[in-house]
């Protein structure tokens, strides 16, 4: 398992961070997808802003970009995952969640995209939602035991 979180312009520590990372190992385990690489980088809007404008080509605010960074010839997941703390926050009042379960949705969110899942129709997101809930669910339940 290669799951590290790290900062850039916004500090926030995981909490049970070993837990989360060895879940996020798990998803790909699931998805029948082997020894990720993945990088979480918290940041603010404005950050997250700039890279989706540089190498998306997109002017507007978003929760999460991953980034595949695999190799064709490698059967393993390598990945970067920026993450926008300020929008985990407004998306957890908007949907009236807690910061923590919605700072854990967009990570596996995240994760889901380097498994292969997209979210761009309307199939594509129910089904993202769906394997969402579903991990979210399992690592909920996880805890409590």
């Amino acid at each position: 398992m290669s799951v590290t979180f790290s900062n850039a312009d916004k500090k926030h520590s995981i909490k049970n961070a070993s837990v989360v990372k060895s879940f996020i190992d798990s998803i790909f385990d699931a998805e029948g997808l082997y020894e990720p690489k993945l990088t979480y980088i918290f940041c603010s809007d404005e950050y997250l802003l700039n890279i989706n404008k540089q190498f998306l080509n997109h002017d507007y605010y978003t929760d999460i970009i991953s980034f595949d960074l695999s190799n064709d010839h490698e059967d393993f997941v390598r990945g970067e995952i920026y993450v926008s703390l300020e929008r985990v926050e407004d998306n957890a009042k908007q949907f009236d969640a807690g910061v923590d379960q919605e700072l854990l949705r967009v990570l596996f969110h995240g994760a889901l995209h380097l498994c292969g899942y997209k979210d761009k129709t309307k199939s594509e997101i129910k089904e993202m939602r769906y394997k969402e809930d579903y991990y979210l669910r399992l690592y909920n339940e996880s805890i409590e035991e």
